[in-house]
C-alpha cells in the first residue's frame, strides 16, 4: 500500500513540475520549447535548467526517480 502511495504521489508531481517547466519555458522563450517540452519529456528539465529554472529542473529528476523506482517495486511484487 505504501508503494502504491508513493507511486501516485511522484507520479502526480512529475506530472505538475513538467507542466510547470514546460510553461516556463513557453513564458521565457523561444515559445516552441516549450511546446516540445510537452511532447518529449526529457527536454523539459534539460531547457529549464539552460533557462535558469534549476528548482523546476531538480525536482522533475527527482520526481522522476521516484516513481521510476515506486513503479519497478511495484511491478516485482
Amino acid at each position: 500500500m505504501l508503494v502504491l502511495a508513493i507511486l501516485v504521489l511522484g507520479f502526480a508531481t512529475l506530472v505538475t513540475v513538467h507542466v510547470t517547466l514546460a510553461l516556463g519555458l513557453m513564458r521565457r522563450g523561444p515559445r516552441w520549447r516549450g511546446l516540445v517540452a510537452l511532447v518529449v519529456a526529457p527536454l523539459a528539465p534539460w531547457w529549464g535548467w539552460q533557462a535558469r529554472m534549476h528548482v523546476r529542473g531538480v525536482i522533475w529528476i527527482v520526481a522522476a526517480a521516484v516513481y521510476g523506482v515506486s513503479l519497478g517495486l511495484s511491478l516485482r511484487g
